[in-house]
């Protein structure tokens, strides 16, 4: 599914991490073009109006005057920044800012929005650009500046976000701002641990006087303490909440935190597959044990397994098979009460289906991997032009997984596949066809619905595209469509994709539901490196609400 280059990885990583900001001309014709944004060039020589969580004031390296914007970006936080700005509704607006370091991977965007980054880890700055719409009846709007995990220290200056300016100065355009006197907003609000009937959460303290925290679950309270945690207990059993927190004194009540998503553990339902993609080649991978206790999961898709020459099985052509750091986390997901599916292939590297000379050939590559692990299913991301579009390694796949099948009774094998809107492309269709041909014996057939022309309606599209694959797999092999749906999987791409299309928490939540609903077998996405807290998402918050998948 998932090894597009790490470019495109990484661009697409930005994406589960939203926040705001753009501004050229009116759509009805032309605009005074002003800058709305305060202290953009930071000469002030203090951060504020910018909210940022590891960010500074420095006075070289600068694109223009004496200040500029020093974010140090580390393995746990991308050094965000960001401003938030009144604005007028249904109004065109660009938000420009120059930036430079950051190991080349420095993002600047509107939340909601779009967002850009800049493709060089030159000294020298470059300056990147973003539009956006305002909505109707929307009359704020958050611009944000962030590097990427581990990749060093970014600078950035000289901002401008270009527009008419608007009249209501409270952050969200939905909620008035609290009292004076009241304490600051919570921070860092995310899910600790959780059992099979209960959630536990914890923030930062808020600023100012604090009488005590209140957890919500929508409008209602869920707990009240002094501290900075609480548990949330009598919930059901693989159940999915969402909270927030809010702080209190004899002023008033704070506003509220950013949500977060958590589930209880026991989904004992059939054999559902809920398995996030978790990557140990790239982007400081999470300890598999926190994530499991932080959110429910049980299970994991380990990626990539691809050829360390010829056809001999290596995770990413450099890692080795066993005694590495992924055989570690296997060991410890295992000793957690969890599994793994073994994912081979991806959309670049050196493949094992191109370079295994014949489907017995494959199989043997397979069954070691099999064999080191005692695995219960593995996972063919079949992509790309070297396997997915080419006929004669679709044939070799999927010979190679019969005879897998045949030697291994009791393995669930997956196929995992890009797709259209309305389903299964050419190629997907092909795959489906030969694999009823040739008896190859799938267990699941995963589409990808990103990167696929989803626009705004990601989770419409989404749906379409699962719909699509159900009824190619009803006319392949003439099932029912609770059986075909039972052969179902999805496996998403958590925040904004390549074409920047942005499966929110929110839309993760409605395809999930639908899942549960449709009984598809796997739900999946790319990946639990990309799963961290930002501005409109907790940590690991679509993992969470993935545990809450139970076919």
């Amino acid at each position: 599914m998932h090894r597009r280059t790490m470019y495109r990885r990484i661009l697409a990583a930005a994406g589960a991490f939203a926040v705001a900001g753009a501004a050229m001309f009116l759509a009805s014709g032309t605009a005074n073009a002003a800058n709305i944004l305060s202290n953009p060039g930071l000469e002030s020589g203090a951060l504020s109006p910018w909210s940022c969580s590891l960010g500074s004031v420095v006075s070289s390296p600068v694109h223009s005057g004496s200040k500029a914007l020093q974010g140090a970006a580390s393995a746990s936080d991308y050094a965000q920044c960001t401003q938030t700005v009144a604005v007028q509704p249904n109004t065109a607006y660009t938000f420009s800012g120059w930036v430079r370091g950051g190991g080349g991977y420095v993002y600047i965007g509107v939340t909601g929005g779009g967002s850009t980054w800049n493709p060089s880890a030159a000294s020298a700055y470059t300056q990147l650009s973003v539009s956006y719409t305002t909505a109707a009846g929307q009359t704020s709007l958050q611009v944000y500046v962030h590097g990427w995990y581990g990749q060093g220290t970014y600078n950035a200056d000289d901002f401008s976000l270009d527009g008419p300016g608007g009249t209501t100065p409270s952050p969200s355009a939905s909620s008035s701002p609290p009292p004076a006197g009241t304490p600051g907003t919570p921070g860092n609000f995310h899910v600790t641990g959780s059992t099979g009937s209960a959630i536990s959460v914890a923030w930062n303290a808020s600023t100012g006087t604090v009488t005590g925290y209140r957890v919500y679950e929508g409008t209602t309270v869920r707990a009240t303490v002094t501290g900075t945690s609480a548990t949330i207990s009598g919930l059901g059993a693989c159940t999915s909440h969402t909270y927030t927190v809010a702080a209190y004194n004899g002023s008033g009540e704070s506003a509220k935190s950013g949500s977060a998503t958590g589930s209880t553990t026991g989904c004992t339902t059939g054999t559902a597959m809920a398995a996030p993609y978790l990557y140990e080649g790239w982007g400081s991978p999470p300890s598999a044990t926190s994530v499991m206790s932080a959110t429910g999961i049980k299970q994991f898709t380990m990626a990539f397994m691809l050829s360390g020459g010829g056809c001999t099985p290596m995770w990413d052509s450099t890692r080795p098979l066993t005694g590495g750091v992924d055989q570690s986390t296997i060991n410890s997901i295992r000793s957690a009460g969890g599994d793994v599916e073994i994912s081979f292939g991806g959309w670049s590297g050196n493949k094992l289906g191109p370079n295994c000379s014949s489907a017995s050939a494959l199989a043997a590559a397979y069954q070691q991997v099999i064999n080191a692990y005692s695995l219960k299913y593995i996972d063919i991301d079949i992509e790309n032009t070297d396997e997915f579009e080419s006929e004669a390694v679709q044939d070799r796949v999927l010979g190679a997984l019969k005879i897998v099948k045949a030697n291994n009774p009791g393995i669930k094998t997956i196929l995992t596949f890009g797709t259209s809107t309305t389903g299964p492309t050419y190629w997907g269709t092909r795959l489906i066809n030969q694999s009823a041909a040739l008896g190859a014996n799938v267990d699941v057939y995963t589409i990808m619905p990103f990167d696929f022309g989803g626009g705004a309606d990601m989770y419409g599209n989404t749906v379409n595209a699962a719909n699509g694959l159900k009824n190619a797999l009803k006319t392949a092999f003439g099932w029912s469509d609770a059986t075909a749906y039972a052969h179902v999987g999805i496996s998403g791409m958590n925040g904004l994709s390549d074409q920047s299309e942005n499966t929110t928490p929110a839309i993760w939540t409605q395809i999930r539901d639908w899942a549960n609903n449709n009984h598809i077998a796997r739900l999946a996405f790319w990946s639990v490196n990309r799963d961290r807290a930002s501005g409109t998402q907790s940590e690991f918050q679509f993992t969470s609400i993935t545990a809450g998948f139970h076919g």
